[in-house]
């Protein structure tokens, strides 16, 4: 019994799992991947009659929710380290600014997030009108911040398509001692090709939240919540590879 309890706990999934919810991403994407699917299926169960089963989902989301706006309270200054190394990169001029200008559109977001969790925590108290104000102005700095990041992608991806086309095509003329350094070239931007079409995606299905949020868009929460539930999971299985090595 000892044996197969050892084999479960050490097994490498489980050691690896633990590495994951390690880290501060690790647990925010499993958070929020729990905390959509409870959106999800409190809509699933409230639709179908079942109210008192439907408000244990909906806590629970409430509660992931209000904590994982406690995880994020340094953010914001990641988002300016981020927007300051941006403006000192070497990126084309078009990319640089709509990084930049994503960064702080995220700054904007989490910052008036900050206040939504403090006002609902009761460390001090927002008028209704002004807390309704504060939450609407987190959501459109979120929405401006995924637009901005979905520009941005589609700018990268024609850049590296064609910085792919040209490597592809120069093979053609060089020599075979040549060959391995642009083979080494094409997987590493294949790799950053991969890595902005998975975020391009999350930015696609995760629009759709604070928009509907704003009232741009009708959308139920069933179907905001399996958008929010797509996009943790990818997140999560991102940041696995991430710290466990590609495995």
């Amino acid at each position: 019994m000892a044996s197969v309890a050892s084999q479960v706990i050490l097994h490498p999934v489980v050691s690896q799992s633990v590495k994951v919810a390690a880290t501060t991403v690790g647990r925010d994407k499993l958070y929020r991947a729990v905390q959509y699917f409870a959106r999800f299926l409190a809509w699933f169960l409230g639709a179908r009659g079942y109210k008192i089963q439907a408000a244990r989902w909906n806590a629970l989301k409430s509660h992931l929710a209000l904590g994982r706006k406690l995880m994020r309270l340094g953010k914001p200054v990641e988002n300016l380290q981020g927007a300051l190394r941006a403006f000192y990169g070497s990126s084309p001029a078009a990319e640089q600014i709509l990084t930049i200008a994503k960064q702080l559109s995220y700054f904007g977001y989490l910052s008036h997030d900050a206040l939504v969790w403090a006002n609902t925590v009761k460390f001090f108290n927002l008028a209704p009108s002004t807390a309704a104000r504060v939450n609407k102005t987190a959501n459109r700095f979120w929405l401006s911040g995924i637009l901005l990041s979905i520009l941005h992608g589609l700018l990268k991806a024609g850049r590296l398509a064609n910085e792919a086309k040209r490597l592809q095509d120069s093979q053609v003329w060089v020599g075979k001692g040549s060959e391995v350094n642009i083979d080494g070239q094409l997987q590493a931007l294949n790799a950053e090709r991969y890595a902005t079409r998975h975020q391009f995606v999350i930015d696609l299905l995760d629009v759709w939240i604070p928009a509907a949020s704003l009232g741009l868009v009708v959308l139920n929460e069933g179907l905001l919540g399996l958008f929010g539930l797509i996009t943790s999971l990818m997140a999560f299985r991102q940041q696995w590879t991430k710290v466990n090595g590609g495995k």
